[in-house]
């Protein structure tokens, strides 16, 4: 009890910083403490609606285009359009960021990330993934509610897709499309949000093609039972809830949900592991790795592209966007979390040799904190270096990169398309970007132990995180 009590006193001592991750090893007999549940945690799929309506006699006349489905739908679900046109899947703002005391929306309409780096200028190859119809420039009507694309989410035929400027695309069957609706699946979440960062797998570490379907050693939710995206992102007036990657005012009030929606209470049998709940998020012992089948991009370096020299390879290089490296079976990083991040904006002042494009906020003097597990996306980006902001390059757009490889007509037209100044000048700064991780939780068999974290082949780095020493004994770190 002397050792369990150490642990955590010292997890609720003050500090900061990260931890660096190892690989789990496997306890020593007998050292496993127990990770049974202690109650039946609720079961969503208790909840599930009835069987959808078969929606194929309302759409057995061909349809020429997306919106005509749409009006259609509207017919019989007169508000859900409003409903959409709220959320971020169709306005593209999902956060907050104070500035010299205002408050100003932020998203994906109007951030800066070190992917692909800025929607602006880039419009109709970013809103593939939109959530409507049409948005190929900045003029696009955002109150019109025929633009609302309901087969996105929708579509339970297979056979739907989107193309640039978030149109259907030409070879889909839209009577068919409109026809199948039915409660979103994982393939409909998937199309988009396995794809971010511009193909399978590459932004987000936790989300690919293979929870598709998963196995239970994948992710206990998906693969032993069966969960879709909406048994946890349960949706309500269309606001779908989950939102992490954000920064939030004061004000602000996310549609977030946390472990506890189903594991209340005191999910573990063993007390200890109960009090490491008020300091750790759950993922960070129930998700020891991402990208557990299928790779993810781990650093992105846009100062190599352009190389005709060089032959295209998915995972290492590519003349429109250039070099990367991918890697598997990823050990997270950790930080400090309580649900805020602080963000760089367009035009914010470029203030380090590697720029945090997002920070988490917290520490262990902050008890709303927890240690969170992140995928850590560092890239090398170009920038203007004499007035010190990061440039939003045309890329895809007209006269962009990707087809004329020139770095200086992309970025003053960027600049300039963006409302930035633009000295003329530009070169490549490094860039770190931070992901959580909270899907591909494996079972309780898998999820990590003391020796994981703690004594001398413990993933954490204590003493980055602030600590004098492991709390569970052991050195004392000099200054």
């Amino acid at each position: 009890m002397k050792h369990r009590a150490l642990i955590l006193g010292a997890l609720a001592a003050g500090g900061a910083g990260l931890l660096i991750s190892a690989r789990p090893t496997q306890p020593a007999p007998g050292s496993h403490l127990s990770t049974a549940i202690s109650t039946p945690p609720r079961n969503p799929l208790a909840d599930r609606a009835k069987p959808h309506l078969d929606h194929t006699a309302f759409f057995k006349e061909k349809i020429a285009t997306g919106p005509e489905v749409t009006q259609k739908c509207l017919s019989c679900h007169p508000e859900s359009a409003k409903e959409v046109m709220q959320t971020a899947h169709w306005t593209w703002l999902s956060g907050d960021a104070i500035r010299d005391g205002k408050s100003i929306p932020i998203g994906k309409k109007n951030l800066i990330n070190n992917f692909c780096i800025s929607v602006s200028g880039n419009w109709a190859s970013c809103t593939k993934c939109h959530a409507g119809y049409g948005w190929t420039d900045d003029n696009f009507d955002f109150t019109r509610q025929e633009n609302v694309d309901c087969l996105a989410c929708h579509d339970g035929s297979g056979g739907y897709a989107k193309e640039k400027g978030g149109l259907p695309g030409k070879q889909v069957d839209l009577a068919a499309a409109a026809g199948s609706v039915r409660a979103p699946g994982r393939d409909n979440c998937g199309s988009c949000h396995f794809n971010g960062g511009g193909g399978m797998g590459v932004k987000h570490g936790d989300l690919d093609d293979s929870l598709l379907n998963p196995n239970e050693e994948l992710d206990v939710h998906m693969g032993k039972l069966n969960f879709q995206c909406t048994d946890c992102h349960e949706a309500h007036g269309h606001v779908v809830p989950g939102k992490m990657n954000a920064t939030y005012s004061e004000a602000s009030h996310p549609a977030r949900f946390g472990c506890d929606k189903c594991h209340s209470g005191n999910p573990h049998k063993d007390a200890v592991l109960n009090k490491h709940l008020d300091r750790l998020a759950c993922q960070t012992c129930h998700v020891p790795a991402f990208a557990r089948k299928y790779p993810t991009k781990m650093d992105w370096d846009w100062s190599k592209a352009g190389d005709q020299a060089r032959q295209d390879s998915t995972h290492e290089y590519l003349k429109i966007k250039g070099e990367f490296r991918y890697d598997g079976e990823v050990r997270p990083e950790y930080a400090w979390y309580n649900g805020k991040m602080d963000r760089y904006l367009m035009g914010d002042p470029v203030t380090s040799d590697d720029q945090a494009m997002n920070q988490p906020l917290g520490g262990r003097d902050d008890p709303k904190a927890k240690l969170w597990p992140f995928k850590i996306h560092r890239a090398k980006q170009i920038w203007d270096p004499i007035n010190k902001i990061l440039i939003p390059p045309i890329t895809s757009g007209e006269g962009g990169y990707w087809t004329q490889f020139d770095w200086a007509a992309a970025a003053k037209k960027g600049m300039a398309t963006a409302g930035l100044p633009y000295s003329g000048e530009f070169d490549f700064t490094k860039t770190h970007m931070y992901w959580p991780i909270t899907h591909m939780v494996a079972p309780a068999k898998e999820a990590l132990v003391c020796q994981d974290c703690h004594g001398p082949k413990g993933r954490l780095d204590w003493k980055a995180l602030g600590y004098e020493r492991d709390p569970a004994g052991g050195i004392r770190y000099e200054d």
